[in-house]
């Protein structure tokens, strides 16, 4: 469904952590962010779609596939699209250096903003310690997580009967968890370090689905979220000035999509 608000017009768009083909993926809120932004640039910083979900427990919408011919069209229609593989999506990197006419592949990204800024840009899974030395802790990792976001759709079901907007349940907890606030601090710490290694003046990443611009060490760290739980985008204005949009916080969604799940209907086949 598309807005009828005015399109923003942006220089920058930053997105990652979709997560398409996860059950907690919040597509039809990104559908509605992609239809009312217009943007030079797009990035896809990684995980988009979710290869470890739909091997495991494939989950897919019509939205989730709308998601794809979304960015496909801002691609078609002049907008410089970048992608940037995460490890959820770690297969794309194979691809690292093809252009499909004006969506690209990258490994990692150096983007100037209008205002002469040097912001590297990259997914950030090469600085968690447990996705790099240990896959199977990760993937149990995740599987709490998918219960947790599980819980966190119905908990929002019950919000919308009363009106209330999308609050997540997973991001609070998160929070609330001393090592997961010691781990977000180390994770922005050591991107900052590998920027410095690059003389950029700032990065961009995901990967930790924790929203953040901040100065670090005297260089900006933006981390333009995710679509799963903060429904968020980093944003370049016109003249340089960078901004998270929290979308699904300003713009509540009544009704939520329909869920197919693919993993039951291999079965009935």
């Amino acid at each position: 469904m598309k807005n009828s608000r005015p399109v923003m017009k942006v220089r920058s768009i930053w997105i990652s952590d979709i997560h398409l083909g996860f059950k907690g993926c919040q597509a039809e809120a990104l559908l509605n962010f992609l239809h009312a932004v217009e943007a030079e640039y797009l990035f896809l910083v990684g995980d988009i779609v979710d290869f470890w979900s739909i091997k495991k427990s494939p989950c897919w919408t019509q939205e989730h596939t709308n998601v794809i011919r979304s960015i496909l069209g801002k691609a078609k229609h002049g907008t410089r699209v970048i992608y940037i593989p995460g490890n959820h999506d770690e297969v794309m990197r194979e691809c690292v250096g093809h252009k499909f006419g004006n969506l690209e592949i990258h490994r990692e990204f150096v983007h100037t903003t209008a205002d002469g800024r040097k912001l590297l840009v990259l997914h950030g899974d090469e600085f968690d310690v447990v996705v790099k030395h240990s896959r199977v802790l990760a993937k149990m990792g995740g599987w709490a997580y998918d219960k947790l976001l599980s819980l966190n759709y119905f908990v929002n079901r019950a919000r919308r009967l009363f009106r209330f907007s999308y609050w997540s349940l997973a991001a609070y907890l998160k929070m609330k968890v001393k090592n997961a606030v010691s781990y977000i601090s180390s994770f922005e710490d050591a991107v900052v370090h590998i920027a410095k290694e690059y003389e950029v003046d700032g990065v961009v990443c995901g990967h930790i689905h924790h929203p953040e611009i901040r100065t670090i060490e005297g260089l900006i760290y933006c981390n333009d979220g995710d679509w799963v739980e903060s429904c968020s985008a980093l944003l370049e204005q016109p003249d340089g000035t960078l901004e998270l949009k929290h979308w699904l916080r300003e713009n509540p969604i009544r009704q939520p999509s329909t869920v197919v799940d693919l993993s039951d209907q291999q079965e009935a086949a």
